[in-house]
């Protein structure tokens, strides 16, 4: 009789975390877009407009940090939201080599508009709140465990 892992093939693409994930990602992402144009954001723009009416103002170090996006990346995002109106981005004047972004009147109206997002993902994917929250927590722990050297883990 052969062993649980002989008649299993753990390289079948329906069996792997990564497809299951990139899959989840861009169609969750996809669900996004249509409700996302007539604010004019794209989905990374959407998330740094999140980070920012949490706190305003954030230095682009600590947005980066929390969008676990690095600098390079950013940096068009916000030209192109500085652009649109929704933010400003100036120099710290206690530190000149810090670049602090803050919403503007127009980024802070649109939270109002944004505010009507989450209800229609949630309607969308036909999850409770419940099972969203539960999901949002497992993923949490892939992120961590993800992100987490070899070594931390040891700890």
């Amino acid at each position: 009789m052969p062993g649980p892992s002989e008649d299993v093939d753990l390289l079948a693409l329906d069996r792997q975390v990564c497809f299951a994930l990139a899959v989840a990602s861009r169609s969750v992402i996809a669900l996004y877009r249509p409700l996302l144009e007539p604010l004019g954001l794209t989905h990374p723009q959407y998330l740094v407009m999140l980070a920012l009416w949490e706190e305003s103002p954030l230095s682009v170090k600590q947005l980066s940090g929390l969008l676990q996006l690095d600098p390079g990346t950013l940096s068009p995002l916000l030209k192109r939201l500085e652009s649109s109106g929704y933010v400003t981005r100036r120099r710290d004047p206690h530190d000149e080599r810090s670049l602090a972004v803050t919403l503007t009147e127009a980024g802070q109206s649109l939270r109002t508009e944004a505010l009507k997002i989450p209800p229609a993902i949630i309607d969308r994917l036909g999850m409770t709140l419940p099972e969203l929250e539960t999901l949002h927590k497992n993923l949490t722990s892939v992120i961590a465990a993800a992100t987490t050297s070899p070594d931390q883990r040891s700890r």
